[in-house]
């Protein structure tokens, strides 16, 4: 095929960074990076195409390869944005529906990897893993409940909140789970049927291994391609809020898997992970910890947790395995973890990162509920930060199900 040269738009194209994105990324309170980051469908000159930027600051070069160019990364190289650590470029003719990676040769020991959008708002169905250019236009139907959500989901009201993981709720035939659209009316129908107000659904964000229920995620910004579109999920969600239930997404800014594809050693450094694996790596589940203490990692991580609330209309957010996060030495022995700098076990960078979380999420949505999944006796999980608090709404009772059964 012809390979079409790159060209790159002004600054000022919608779907590019301005000096003040740029400025709040790097400062770690930019808490929609998505809108500008990834790959948006825009036009330059009046010449319809996709705009690309990923952060990759210790990257020597940077290439977009896909379906547009035989996935030769010699065809669209992109331009790096000054000291920023960014990378972009517009490519025209790229429309909805193409398939892309960012071809990255590192400065370190010449590292070059293939990566997945880390802000792609589609990926292709597992065991693929490439990104998929796409759009989030929906015309949404629950204005009704989103105006007066709050009342019932503020602690006042009754709430009894019934898990879900898509994947295996239901089936059809030949054991085919259903598509979000197929669940919509079903799960709906159940849910009011045994009186649950709200739906948890088990992590819907992209994920390579199906056998982790969600909750090792590589796309912190799409909804898994196993069951549909984006528009596929907006509808699911948009029919339970019709039918009054309302929808708690779980999110995992714990831990991420190791997958080359992800954001594991992604620009040939430790850059969304921390370095020391006494920091940056979970025993238990052999997958990475975020550098909370990063402000761009901030800046995605709060970004993400924005992107739910804000494009797919989720009533609260219950944040997993926050235990994993508080403590320094969660599930290590002596000698496996480092003090923080007063010599304890706390960690503070994640403290910082949960409180900042709760207090811009509420800011933006006081109509929502953020729950912590705290499995020890961390004191004020759910009370304010001005007194000291973590500022959750809510935490899990993890004796619960135990006391129940016995």
């Amino acid at each position: 095929m012809t390979k079409t040269p790159l060209t790159m738009s002004s600054h000022s194209e919608a779907g590019l960074l301005t000096e003040q994105d740029l400025y709040l990324f790097n400062e770690g309170r930019n808490y929609r990076t998505y809108e500008k980051l990834g790959a948006h469908l825009t036009s330059q000159n009046g010449e319809p195409g996709t705009s690309f930027s990923v952060w990759a600051p210790n990257a020597k070069a940077v290439s977009l390869i896909g379906s547009f160019n035989g996935w030769d990364p010699r065809s669209h190289p992109l331009r790096a944005r000054e000291s920023s650590g960014i990378w972009e470029g517009f490519i025209p003719g790229v429309t909805k529906g193409s398939i892309y990676k960012f071809h990255i040769v590192s400065n370190h020991h010449g590292h070059v990897v293939d990566k997945a959008d880390p802000f792609g708002i589609l990926h292709e169905k597992p065991p693929r893993t490439a990104s998929v250019v796409w759009d989030l236009e929906y015309q949404w139907t629950d204005q009704d409940w989103m105006k007066n959500r709050q009342a019932k989901n503020s602690l006042q009201a009754p709430i009894c909140i019934y898990e879900v993981h898509l994947g295996s709720w239901m089936r059809e035939e030949h054991n085919r789970p259903l598509t979000y659209r197929e669940i919509a009316p079903r799960l709906a129908d159940y849910v009011r049927h045994m009186h649950f107000t709200h739906v948890q659904f088990l992590p819907v964000m992209e994920h390579p291994f199906y056998g982790s229920w969600g909750y090792q995620t590589t796309g912190y910004f799409a909804p898994t391609a196993r069951y549909g579109t984006p528009q596929d999920f907006m509808y699911l969600v948009d029919y339970l809020h019709q039918a009054g239930i309302a929808v708690i997404l779980d999110w995992v800014p714990s831990h991420f898997p190791s997958d080359e594809h992800g954001l594991a050693y992604f620009d040939g450094t430790h850059l969304f992970e921390h370095a020391d694996s006494r920091m940056g790596f979970h025993p238990d589940w052999k997958t990475h910890i975020f550098n909370y203490g990063r402000n761009e990692v901030r800046s995605f991580l709060l970004s993400s947790a924005m992107f739910w609330l804000d494009k797919y209309h989720a009533d609260g957010l219950r944040v997993d395995a926050v235990a994993s996060m508080l403590y320094r030495d969660y599930s290590r022995k002596e000698g496996e973890w480092l003090p923080n700098k007063y010599g304890g076990r706390e960690n503070l960078e994640a403290i910082d990162f949960l409180r900042q979380l709760n207090q811009e999420v509420y800011k933006e949505y006081p109509g929502i509920q953020t729950i912590a999944e705290e499995s020890t006796s961390w004191p004020m999980v759910s009370r304010p930060i001005y007194l000291g608090g973590l500022g959750f709404g809510l935490k899990w009772d993890m004796g619960w199900m135990h006391d129940t059964l016995k």
